[in-house]
């Protein structure tokens, strides 16, 4: 499967796709209202199959919900069934169930297959009305689903599936890499009989929203001097947007070029498993900035797709206190140590590239690659 993102042309005729898009969101409120009514009333949560039959009769006395295509409408029930299900596996860990959202933020909906069809050139057909997008790549391939997304600024992006069917490719180096996640360095690096990436190399992030901060904080104070309900507040609003889409798109810009830069340079790749939600209490806007999630989510992508494997350790494998050469555990190391000797074999460790060194070794031999004996099991400290 290929995701392909287009972005529509600015025209009258989108104001029918951004009515359509409200419609979905007046939609989907019913639903939650519905599933919330039904559990006060028989205390059971109410199954995917019975809300879509109810809102495709509901559908059928509503002319504004019939602008919305019945598989768009069932693709809505889907969504609300998918989130109710991730509700009730993790609420332990404190995912909530979905809730109401505005109707004017709400961002899209999905037609399977039926109500589009793609036209001569960079035309598509949806529903009755022909658009024109900016046609950046071929389509190749069947197309699964099309969806039509909305952004903050009003602006509509085709996102379409397509199924190529290419062969994948495989790319085998056989060079194996261990990273270390950090606050001051984004990655440090370490590959055993690597030539280009040697022990303890770094990969600093350009961290945008820093660089951005000040034009960010002038675009929010200009906007919260404008009177509420203005055009002069809504222009501003969206100049403030846009600051936040471009730090966005840079930041994703450079992500998919490293992503594919390792995965070209190693066949695998470990890194240690994070708490990034708890990081981010403690350092927030830092850890928010680097976005250390969003990466292993497209760096997993691109891996799969050259078949390259992502390895990650057990999340409590103290890899900044062992001694990469004799194993030996400190007790303790402050986050402000960056550099300890070991007190078994009086090697001197950097604190990150000691970490990378763990986690190469460790993954390695989680997948009988390395020396099982040299990397013990993890020790909880």
């Amino acid at each position: 499967m290929k995701t392909l993102k287009f972005k529509l042309y600015q025209h009258k005729r989108n104001r029918h796709l951004k009515r359509t898009i409200n419609a979905a969101g007046v939609i989907y409120n019913h639903c939650i209202a519905l599933h919330r009514r039904y559990y006060r009333m028989y205390g059971k949560y109410l199954s995917c199959a019975k809300l879509q039959s109810h809102i495709a009769k509901l559908r059928k006395r509503n002319s504004f919900w019939q602008q919305v295509g019945s598989q768009a409408v069932q693709d809505i029930c889907q969504r609300i069934d998918k989130a109710y299900q991730l509700f009730f596996k993790h609420n332990k860990k404190g995912v909530r169930p979905p809730g109401f959202k505005k109707v004017k933020k709400y961002k899209s909906f999905t037609l399977k297959q039926a109500g589009y069809k793609f036209l001569s050139g960079n035309r598509v057909k949806i529903g009755s009305k022909v658009y024109q997008f900016w046609k950046s790549r071929e389509i190749e391939g069947t197309v699964k689903t099309l969806t039509i997304k909305r952004t903050t600024l009003g602006e509509l992006f085709m996102v379409v599936v397509v199924d190529d069917g290419s062969p994948e490719v495989e790319v085998k180096t056989g060079r194996i890499a261990g990273f270390d996640f950090g606050l001051k360095t984004f990655l440090t690096c370490f590959s055993s009989g690597d030539a280009t990436r040697t022990d303890g190399t770094k990969i600093e992030s350009p961290q945008f929203f820093k660089q951005s901060l000040n034009a960010i904080t002038k675009a929010a104070r200009q906007h919260s001097k404008k009177l509420k309900g203005s055009s002069n507040r809504e222009r501003a609003r969206k100049n403030l947007v846009r600051k936040y889409e471009d730090i966005s798109n840079r930041r994703r810009d450079w992500f998919w070029k490293l992503a594919h830069e390792l995965t070209d340079k190693f066949d695998v790749l470990c890194f240690e498993t994070l708490n990034l939600k708890g990081m981010q209490r403690l350092w927030g806007r830092k850890i928010s900035d680097l976005a250390f999630g969003e990466f292993l989510q497209i760096l997993e992508w691109v891996a799969k797709k050259k078949n390259n494997l992502v390895v990650f350790i057990d999340q409590w494998y103290p890899s900044s206190k062992t001694c990469s050469s004799c194993r030996h555990v400190l007790e303790n190391l402050d986050l402000s140590v960056r550099e300890w000797r070991c007190p078994s074999c009086q090697s001197v460790n950097g604190r990150d590239e000691n970490a990378a060194r763990n986690i190469q070794m460790v993954g390695a031999s989680s997948i009988r690659l390395g020396d099982v004996r040299q990397a013990m099991p993890a020790i909880a400290v």
